[in-house]
């Protein structure tokens, strides 16, 4: 993650608008600098701001049994909580200050080839 990109998590009970502070962070990488968690980073959070709810694709569930006439189709539709990270904040650092985006090396894409 890094600070204006938007996630979708579980649903929170969040209004839109409203501030979210997630503070179970796993790992925290700033260039050449990655801090792993143990199972999580201690002191290090994300703060992010809610934009309300959302409907996940849905998950068609069938149900069949051979021989004796017996099939049931259902859906399902999760719901998420959208939010926009506003900051990372690691730990030992001041909350004011919120973390550097990571620069982009010319000619390397996402999955370093």
């Amino acid at each position: 993650m890094s600070p204006g990109q938007t996630i979708e998590v579980e649903r929170l009970s969040a209004t839109e608008g409203s501030s979210v502070e997630l503070d179970k962070v796993l790992c925290i990488a700033d260039g050449d600098n990655v801090t792993l968690g143990a199972p999580t980073v201690e002191g290090a959070k994300v703060i992010a701001t809610s934009q309300g709810e959302a409907k996940g694709d849905k998950i068609v569930v069938f149900r069949y049994k051979p021989k004796v006439r017996y099939s049931i189709k259902t859906g399902h539709r999760q719901l998420h909580t959208r939010l926009v990270i506003d900051k990372i904040v690691g730990p030992g650092m001041a909350t004011e200050e919120p973390m550097k985006k990571p620069r982009r090396r010319k000619g390397v894409t996402k999955d370093g080839t």
